[in-house]
């Protein structure tokens, strides 16, 4: 008889996730990975590559905004298990210093998780840990809960 999989696995779920962000093309584009998972939340990383440099030599804000817009929805997927959809309704990034080599960092945590729109709020860094960027993330829910 075939066993049931435990979903409170942490390597199953981690495992999870890391599908989760590569199975956007778009994530998968940007060379988004996991690289931690807390209680409230997801850190996200990305490699600073060529193709992602602006023209002044520093990495594209617009990977910044995406990469804080793809940790707060991996949050709440996690929040969730997967049981609901949700759609970005507003992106708020501001830039505090440019990138130009190494990583960026999202660390991504749930403010507020309500029954039709949640926000996150976004800290962005380099690899040294410096302080690159602060995003504030709101999702809308497109479906109720369902049943138990």
């Amino acid at each position: 008889m075939l066993k049931s999989p435990d979903l409170s696995d942490p390597k199953r779920k981690i495992q999870e996730i890391r599908a989760l962000l590569t199975r956007h093309a778009f994530n998968h584009l940007l060379g988004f990975e996991l690289v931690r998972m807390h209680r409230d939340g997801v850190t996200i990383q990305c490699r600073v590559r060529p193709e992602l440099l602006n023209s002044a030599g520093s990495l594209h804000g617009g990977v910044s905004a995406s990469i804080a817009d793809a940790a707060v929805g991996t949050a709440l997927h996690d929040r969730f298990g997967g049981t609901r959809r949700f759609t970005t309704i507003e992106l708020k990034v501001n830039y505090f210093r440019p990138v130009t080599e190494g990583r960026l960092l999202a660390r991504s945590r749930l403010v507020r998780v309500g029954s039709t729109i949640c926000v996150g709020q976004v800290d962005i860094a380099d690899d040294q840990r410096r302080s690159v960027g602060v995003a504030i993330v709101t999702y809308m829910m497109l479906d109720p809960p369902k049943a138990p």
